[in-house]
C-alpha cells in the first residue's frame, strides 16, 4: 500500500448544495479516483437543510409532511445507520475519497487512518475528542446519533457523540464520508422523524456541537476541517471539471432525487 500523501490529492473548499447533488458527487469523485484522477478531500454544506436516510432505512420512519412544509430536503446515502437532519449551519460535512488499493483492507485501520484529520481538527479548534471507548445503548434506532455507539467511527467530546464517520466500496474506490455537528439543534433533529419517542433533553445528553466547546464561528470550524484535511494528504486545492458536475447532475437527477431510491424499503440486514 503507497503512503496516501505521495499521491495527486485535491481539496475542494466548503460548497453549498442540495443533499442529492452534494451524495452524487461523492460518487463521481470515487469514479474519479478509481480511473487514476485526482483523489479527493472535500468540505460541503446542505442547501437546503437535509435528511439523509442510512442505506436500508424504512423510509416509514419520516415525517414527509414536516419535511415538506419545512422545506427540508431528504435524500438516502450509500452508507449505512439511521438517519441524519444536516442543518444548513448546524452541520459540517466531508469526504475522503481515494483508490481502495491505496487504503488499508482492515476497515478498524482504515476508519482511523481517515478520521486523524476530523480528529486533528477538533483538536485544534481546542476539543478534547476521541473515539467511542466503551459501549452505549441505543435511545432511538431511526436516528443514526441515538444508536448505539461505535468506537471504529463514533467521534466524542465530553463523553457525547459530535461526530459520524462512515464508509461504503464503490468503483474499486473507498469512500468516507461524516457529519460533524457545529449546533445540535435537538428539536430540529427529532423533528424530521415520524414518531421519535425521545425528547430535545435525551437527545442532548448523547449529541453535543461546537459551539457548546469552545466560542468560535462556524467559518473558523469550516477553515480549521478544510485545513487538516489538506495537510493530511498534503492536497493542493481544485476543484470539479466541467465533466465531473454534468455526471454528478445526472447522477443526482437519475438516482438520488427520485422516489424509487428515497422511498425505497430495505431493511438493513
Amino acid at each position: 500500500m503507497p503512503d496516501i500523501a505521495e499521491c495527486e490529492w485535491r481539496l475542494i473548499r466548503e460548497e453549498s448544495r442540495s443533499g442529492p447533488m452534494n451524495m452524487a458527487l461523492d460518487e463521481i469523485a470515487a469514479e474519479t479516483a478509481a480511473a487514476g484522477g485526482p483523489r479527493t478531500v472535500r468540505v460541503y454544506q446542505w442547501d437546503p437543510s437535509c435528511l439523509s436516510l442510512g442505506y436500508g432505512q424504512d423510509p416509514a420512519t419520516v415525517d414527509w409532511e414536516y419535511c415538506s412544509r419545512e422545506g427540508i430536503d431528504v435524500t438516502r446515502r450509500q452508507t449505512g445507520g439511521g438517519g441524519i437532519y444536516h442543518d444548513h449551519l448546524g452541520d459540517l460535512s466531508y469526504s475522503i475519497t481515494a483508490p481502495k488499493d491505496e487504503l488499508p483492507g482492515d476497515l478498524l485501520e482504515c476508519y482511523h487512518l481517515l478520521c486523524r484529520p476530523i480528529l486533528k481538527a477538533l483538536r485544534e479548534l481546542g476539543i478534547l475528542a476521541d473515539y467511542a471507548d466503551e459501549p452505549r445503548p441505543e435511545i432511538y434506532h431511526p436516528a443514526c446519533y441515538l444508536r448505539d455507539l461505535h468506537p471504529a467511527h463514533d467521534i466524542l467530546a465530553q463523553g457525547r457523540k459530535v461526530s459520524g464517520n462512515a464508509q461504503y466500496r464503490q468503483n474499486d474506490a473507498v469512500i468516507q464520508h461524516g457529519s460533524i455537528t457545529f449546533s445540535s439543534l435537538p428539536s430540529d433533529h427529532l423533528a424530521v422523524f415520524s414518531d421519535p419517542g425521545v425528547g430535545a433533553d435525551q437527545f442532548d445528553e448523547r449529541v453535543i456541537g461546537i459551539d457548546e466547546l469552545v466560542d468560535v464561528r462556524r467559518k473558523h470550524a469550516v477553515s480549521e476541517l478544510e485545513s487538516q484535511l489538506a495537510a493530511f494528504v498534503e492536497a493542493n486545492e481544485g476543484s470539479w471539471t466541467d465533466d465531473e458536475l454534468d455526471r454528478a447532475r445526472e447522477r443526482s437527477e437519475a438516482k438520488y432525487e427520485t422516489d424509487e431510491w428515497v422511498h425505497k424499503s430495505s431493511p438493513e440486514p
